[in-house]
């Protein structure tokens, strides 16, 4: 057991305002931290609960001083969150996850290769610069393939599908010729992904498998447990851990795995946070993933990761609004979580829902029920 434990009283903070360090700020406050927000929104929904929000831009010094005064811990909600921030405020308070372990996630193609030193299979893939290295990096992946940019791209936004050299020129030129990454197309039969909370000792607690959907490129549903051999299941499980192990990483993981037609499961890419398909453990572990970030970043001891409840997320997009919320919430085993954002747009996650019951197939078929009837 760590000696520098974190107890319920001190002041824990968070960079960004979104709805994962809502959650957070949530779990923190349940279990009696103080917490404070750096988002740059003044609206962030994160900050509106917080007991402090400090409204400045990730790399404001000042700003950054202020959150190494008030904090004891500090974490992080987003991949994006400047890695030398982290490094500034390493300085003079607790951060987890490291820098070095966010500055890996954030880019494609270092995730990848280190994925790959750790153990885990990826895609034939190749970093394209320049391009000079499009007709090589197209003799590794063949066609089809995706070109995706190393950084900042999410929820299906940066990437296309391309069938030729030609294809892949053009594309570039749209991403502004930065640094993207050349992909082949893999024959996928399901996607899947694993949370995992790993504290300062290295000890861990891997929750269960989840089975995604996307749709559009976003998160549609998780469903759990996964409808997965438990070989797939036991190596999924492994292999997440052998990556946090391999990192040193203290904090929440999330790593998102492709399924193959031939049973392979190989990496997709990795999240130094809470991640969108754990938010069933909300309402379906003994310890969610926020608590288990609240607990990572404070040295306690790792919460139990035990499924309580066959469950199926849905995510709830701005395409929906407005919502009859009668009818969604005419379902008792329905468990509804909004995140607090103003302005619903297409493509905008502003919350999900669970369902709970007493099996997968149950759930699954409530859970479609009441997403025809809302939509």
């Amino acid at each position: 057991m760590s000696n520098n434990m974190i107890l319920p009283g001190a002041t824990i903070g968070v960079l960004g305002g979104g709805q994962l360090g809502r959650m957070f700020v949530v779990a923190a406050r349940t279990m009696g931290y103080k917490t404070v927000v750096l988002d740059p929104d003044k609206d962030s929904p994160a900050g509106l609960i917080a007991d402090q929000h400090i409204c400045s831009d990730y790399e404001d010094a000042a700003g950054l001083a202020q959150m190494a005064v008030l904090c004891d811990a500090v974490t992080t909600e987003f991949e994006n969150v400047p890695a030398d921030s982290l490094r500034a405020l390493a300085k003079s308070c607790f951060v987890s996850p490291s820098a070095e372990a966010v500055e890996i996630a954030q880019n494609r193609g270092r995730e990848k290769n280190y994925a790959r030193q750790a153990g885990l299979e990826t895609a034939p893939f190749k970093t394209i610069l320049s391009a000079d290295d499009i007709a090589a990096a197209a003799e590794i992946t063949g066609f089809p393939a995706i070109l995706k940019l190393s950084s900042l791209g999410y929820d299906g936004k940066g990437q296309a599908i391309v069938n030729s050299v030609d294809e892949i020129t053009e594309k570039f030129k749209e991403f502004a010729s930065v640094e993207c990454v050349l992909e082949k197309m893999l024959d996928l039969k399901q996607e899947v992904s694993v949370i995992l909370g790993r504290n300062s000792d290295g000890d861990v607690a891997v929750f269960p498998v989840a089975e995604n959907v996307h749709v559009n490129g976003i998160l549609h549903t998780s469903t759990v447990p996964a409808n997965v051999s438990a070989e797939i299941t036991e190596q999924a499980r492994a292999l997440a851990k052998a990556l946090a192990d391999s990192l040193n990483y203290v904090g929440i993981l999330a790593v998102e795995f492709f399924i193959t037609g031939d049973n392979r499961l190989v990496f997709n890419e990795m999240a130094p946070r809470p991640h969108n398909s754990g938010h069933y453990t909300l309402d379906a572990t003994v310890t969610s993933q926020y608590e288990q970030q609240v607990r990572s970043l404070c040295g306690l001891p790792v919460g139990d990761a035990r499924l309580t409840s066959a469950v199926v997320m849905v995510n709830l997009l701005g395409d929906l609004w407005p919502l009859d919320w009668t009818k969604l919430l005419a379902e008792k085993g329905l468990k509804l979580h909004l995140y607090g954002k103003e302005e619903a747009r297409p493509g905008r996650k502003m919350g999900h829902y669970n369902v709970l019951a007493e099996s997968v197939g149950q759930a699954k078929e409530i859970a479609d029920n009441v997403f025809k009837i809302i939509s």
